[in-house]
Protein backbone atom coordinates (compact mmCIF):
# COMPACT_ATOMS: atom_id res chain seq x y z
CA UNK A 1 0.00 0.00 0.00
CA UNK A 2 1.25 3.24 -0.75
CA UNK A 3 0.09 7.08 -0.29
CA UNK A 4 0.04 9.07 -3.09
CA UNK A 5 -0.31 13.17 -3.57
CA UNK A 6 -1.78 14.64 -6.74
CA UNK A 7 -1.11 18.55 -6.75
CA UNK A 8 -4.17 20.53 -8.01
CA UNK A 9 -2.23 23.20 -9.62
CA UNK A 10 0.31 20.62 -11.08
CA UNK A 11 0.13 19.15 -14.45
CA UNK A 12 3.32 16.73 -13.41
CA UNK A 13 0.90 13.64 -12.18
CA UNK A 14 0.92 11.86 -8.96
CA UNK A 15 3.90 10.97 -6.78
CA UNK A 16 4.29 8.66 -3.60
CA UNK A 17 4.39 10.50 -0.26
CA UNK A 18 4.63 7.15 1.18
CA UNK A 19 5.87 3.90 0.65
CA UNK A 20 5.04 2.32 4.20
CA UNK A 21 1.95 3.16 5.36
CA UNK A 22 -0.21 1.93 8.41
CA UNK A 23 -3.44 2.14 8.74
CA UNK A 24 -4.83 2.99 11.89
CA UNK A 25 -8.44 1.34 11.72
CA UNK A 26 -8.87 -0.05 15.28
CA UNK A 27 -10.38 2.35 18.43
CA UNK A 28 -7.21 1.23 20.45
CA UNK A 29 -4.66 1.92 17.26
CA UNK A 30 -6.46 5.02 16.49
CA UNK A 31 -5.72 6.44 20.53
CA UNK A 32 -2.20 5.49 20.28
CA UNK A 33 -1.38 7.12 17.24
CA UNK A 34 2.53 7.64 17.26
CA UNK A 35 2.44 8.01 21.13
CA UNK A 36 5.65 6.47 22.62
CA UNK A 37 7.22 6.03 19.62
CA UNK A 38 11.39 7.07 19.37
CA UNK A 39 11.36 7.84 15.50
CA UNK A 40 9.03 6.90 12.58
CA UNK A 41 11.03 6.26 8.71
CA UNK A 42 11.27 8.86 6.27
CA UNK A 43 8.74 6.71 3.99
CA UNK A 44 6.22 6.25 6.71
CA UNK A 45 2.35 7.29 6.87
CA UNK A 46 -0.22 6.73 9.77
CA UNK A 47 -3.30 6.57 8.06
CA UNK A 48 -6.04 7.20 10.50
CA UNK A 49 -9.28 6.23 8.50
CA UNK A 50 -12.46 6.92 9.69
CA UNK A 51 -16.25 6.00 8.46
CA UNK A 52 -17.53 9.33 8.44
CA UNK A 53 -16.67 13.19 8.19
CA UNK A 54 -16.34 14.98 11.35
CA UNK A 55 -14.22 17.40 12.89
CA UNK A 56 -11.11 15.40 13.95
CA UNK A 57 -7.84 16.80 16.45
CA UNK A 58 -4.76 14.97 16.90
CA UNK A 59 -2.14 15.87 19.79
CA UNK A 60 1.33 15.49 20.25
CA UNK A 61 1.16 14.29 24.13
CA UNK A 62 3.86 11.81 24.38
CA UNK A 63 5.47 12.30 20.49
CA UNK A 64 8.95 13.02 20.86
CA UNK A 65 9.49 14.42 16.85
CA UNK A 66 7.78 16.85 14.67
CA UNK A 67 5.07 15.49 11.92
CA UNK A 68 3.31 16.89 9.27
CA UNK A 69 -0.29 16.29 9.70
CA UNK A 70 -3.02 16.23 6.79
CA UNK A 71 -6.64 16.21 6.67
CA UNK A 72 -8.28 14.49 4.07
CA UNK A 73 -12.13 14.70 3.24
CA UNK A 74 -13.14 12.59 0.09
CA UNK A 75 -9.50 12.54 -1.31
CA UNK A 76 -9.59 16.02 -1.15
CA UNK A 77 -6.89 17.85 1.33
CA UNK A 78 -7.95 19.97 3.95
CA UNK A 79 -5.45 20.96 5.98
CA UNK A 80 -2.18 20.64 6.76
CA UNK A 81 0.08 21.78 9.61
CA UNK A 82 3.42 20.95 11.10
CA UNK A 83 2.85 20.15 14.56
CA UNK A 84 5.53 20.25 17.79
CA UNK A 85 7.00 17.18 19.22
CA UNK A 86 4.96 16.86 22.45
CA UNK A 87 2.93 19.97 22.62
CA UNK A 88 1.49 20.53 19.15
CA UNK A 89 -2.34 20.36 18.34
CA UNK A 90 -4.31 20.46 15.45
CA UNK A 91 -8.03 19.97 14.39
CA UNK A 92 -10.06 20.45 10.86
CA UNK A 93 -13.13 18.26 9.38
CA UNK A 94 -11.93 14.66 7.84
CA UNK A 95 -12.69 11.03 7.11
CA UNK A 96 -9.20 10.63 7.14
CA UNK A 97 -6.23 11.62 9.15
CA UNK A 98 -2.88 11.35 8.09
CA UNK A 99 0.84 11.76 10.03
CA UNK A 100 4.08 12.23 8.12
CA UNK A 101 7.41 12.44 9.03
CA UNK A 102 8.06 16.50 9.40
CA UNK A 103 8.82 17.77 6.03
CA UNK A 104 7.09 15.30 4.36
CA UNK A 105 3.80 17.30 3.31
CA UNK A 106 5.87 20.14 2.30
CA UNK A 107 4.58 20.10 -1.31
CA UNK A 108 0.66 19.47 -0.17
CA UNK A 109 -1.58 21.98 -0.20
CA UNK A 110 -5.35 22.67 0.63
CA UNK A 111 -7.37 21.53 -2.11
CA UNK A 112 -5.18 18.64 -3.14
CA UNK A 113 -5.87 15.04 -3.95
CA UNK A 114 -4.50 12.55 -1.60
CA UNK A 115 -5.60 8.56 -1.01
CA UNK A 116 -4.21 5.18 -0.47
CA UNK A 117 -3.04 3.09 -3.66
CA UNK A 118 -2.41 -0.69 -3.80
Amino acid sequence: MHLRHDAADADGGARTLASTVDVADSLLSQARGLMFRRSIPDDYALVFDFESVDRRDVHMVFVPFAIDAVWVEDEEVQRVERLSAWTGRGEARCDALVELPAGAADDVAVGDRVWLAD
